[in-house]
């Protein structure tokens, strides 16, 4: 089982957002996937119950209260804002790939340093154990705010993997349980080309 933790500790980097569209992904390739969700508002579990039963199965997984399966093949972990200094510790040293997402704005590049700085002393991640991305959240190109998110992401030692732009289609789906990759047409095929590089990075990693 591949374990994918969608994480920062600076709160409303979209989590929830790119959890629920890689495990939605995983899925539709008809891999056994499962969803944790470990924040307090439980936004993914919610989003879980809302998906159409016509859609490809995720799972929802209780790690409180034990292993996930061992017949999951992806499980995707959407981790809270407020992880204290242990709990980082054992989100990383379960998971096999960590996402970061970060949004263009000073808050989310100083709270995204702290984070960094939280891990780094990590044995899994010193020793270079764990594979880890970033996701430049909500951009809208050609903008201050993107160049200077750009030029923030420049400076960190881990790649960018995706770069989503700043659209209300991810909330409009939200609201049905749905996510790019469930929604039929081709009409946002530019949205999901934005994806492509991650999921391409995701499948390297497994």
């Amino acid at each position: 089982m591949m374990i994918v933790a969608v994480v920062n500790t600076k709160g409303g980097s979209g989590k929830t957002t790119v959890a629920t569209h890689l495990a939605a992904h995983f899925a539709r390739r008809g891999l056994a996937t499962g969803l944790a969700d470990l924040d307090p508002q439980e936004s993914a579990a919610a989003w879980l119950a809302r998906r159409p039963y016509t859609l490809p199965a995720i799972h929802p997984v209780d790690l409180e209260s034990g292993k996930p399966p061992k017949s999951l093949e992806r499980l995707v972990v959407d981790a809270p804002a407020a992880l204290k200094r242990k709990a980082v510790a054992e989100v990383v040293e379960t998971a096999d790939v960590l996402v970061i997402p970060v949004l263009p704005s000073v808050f989310d590049e100083d709270g995204t340093r702290r984070f960094l700085a939280h891990i780094a002393d990590l044995k899994a991640v010193r020793k270079g154990r764990r594979d880890i991305c970033f996701v430049a959240n909500r951009v809208r190109l050609r903008t201050r705010a993107a160049d200077r998110l750009e030029a923030f992401l420049a400076e960190m030692n881990y790649p960018v993997m995706a770069r989503l732009r700043d659209t209300l289609t991810y909330a409009n789906l939200a609201v049905e349980g749905q996510s790019l990759f469930d929604a039929p047409g081709a009409r946002l095929d530019d949205h999901r080309r934005d994806w492509r590089p991650l999921l391409d990075y995701l499948d390297n990693c497994a």
